[in-house]
């Protein structure tokens, strides 16, 4: 089954992914950080429960994955993929997480919530991501009662997050904003407008390889569907000056523009060592080559791909082994100048 990072979507171009997640609490116990143990237990076994009972199909969809049963660079993993949060990472808690089998949709487990519900996708597909958690959640509120108020919606254990409970994001890819500097006013508009606006991990982590994730902040006094159109509107209106600034720069500054991807393009061919940092930016750089025609032997796959697989958690899992900081530059340069001379196309086809 391919995994939904490594496919194309609408916008993909500049809209990298779309995530919906919803946060929910069962009301008859305490808040995660507050309750005990067994009372976790309880959440994780009545929630399979609730999503299983009368839905085969899901539990064959789904597999759960207990966080105490994982080391830590299998939790690295899960997060550099998205499919929990840093906080679920480092928990120490009897937490988990449900994973379906495209790596699409995710349940986390006794997080800061009980349940956080999540679908990701690639490029602009808010409206599918939301109706399957959407799903989701009715199934589970079938079975579970929720922790709810009448009056302001549902509770959470942070208050930024009560009422929907919704949190509505997409991650944008924007080289030429940056480039030009236009991405400071872009982003002071953004959080006039309700939005916040994050790193590639999200909260308190940085824009790495020019990735912006932009989510709502309001969740009281506006409905689901009004959030979700509010992030979708306010990026396309982003996304709209990203590609009007990636023509400019190219029909203004041909030379400049065409020699800075190509000078990516080289050093990721033939690097021998290679940190995070400028990996990324290396790959920002050729995936803008890549939407302006400028390189024609690599596709977004390929650099969605390679995105993943250079992060610490993944790299040291493809290694199979503990790697310090020098040794992950050298085997990160390694996989990506193997990659690009065409020698992994099998990776290729395991990750479909």
């Amino acid at each position: 089954m391919s995994k939904w990072y490594v496919d194309t979507g609408p916008d993909s171009d500049v809209v990298i992914s779309s995530r919906v997640r919803l946060a929910r609490n069962f009301n008859n116990y305490p808040f995660p950080h507050r309750s005990l143990p067994e009372h976790q237990e309880k959440v994780i076994r009545e929630t399979c429960d609730a999503l299983f009972s009368d839905n085969p199909k899901l539990k064959e969809t789904f597999s759960l994955i207990r966080l105490h049963e994982l080391t830590p660079i299998e939790r690295q993993v899960l997060m550099e993929k998205h499919l929990i949060s840093k906080e679920l990472a480092e928990s120490n808690l009897n937490a988990g997480a449900l994973i379906s089998k495209d790596e699409q949709v995710s349940i986390m487990l006794n997080e800061e919530d009980h349940l956080r519900i999540q679908c990701l996708a690639t490029g602009m597909q808010l409206e599918k991501a939301f109706d399957i958690c959407n799903y989701l959640d009715n199934v589970i509120a079938d079975k579970i009662d929720y922790a709810y108020s009448n009056t302001i919606g549902y509770l959470t254990s942070c208050p930024t997050n009560v009422g929907t409970a919704i949190r509505v994001s997409v991650m944008l890819h924007l080289p030429a904003l940056t480039m030009t500097g236009y991405i400071k006013p872009i982003l002071e508009s953004c959080g006039k407008l309700g939005l916040a606006v994050r790193g590639l991990y999200g909260e308190n982590t940085e824009a790495y390889g020019n990735m912006f994730q932009l989510s709502n902040q309001v969740t009281l006094g506006k409905n689901e569907n009004d959030i979700v159109m509010s992030v979708k509107n306010i990026s396309y209106q982003i996304i709209e000056q990203e590609r009007l600034l990636r023509i400019e720069l190219l029909n203004k500054n041909n030379v400049k523009l065409v020699d800075r991807i190509m000078r990516s393009y080289g050093i990721l061919r033939y690097a021998q060592s290679l940190s995070s940092d400028e990996a990324l930016q290396r790959l920002s750089d050729i995936r803008l080559g890549i939407n302006l025609g400028l390189i024609e032997d690599l596709t977004e796959k390929d650099l969605s791909i390679m995105f993943l697989m250079i992060q610490p958690g993944n790299l040291q899992q493809y290694e199979k082994r503990e790697l310090g900081p020098e040794e992950r530059d050298i085997a990160r340069a390694n996989y990506v100048r193997k990659y690009m001379q065409k020698g992994f196309n099998q990776d290729k086809e395991k990750m479909d």
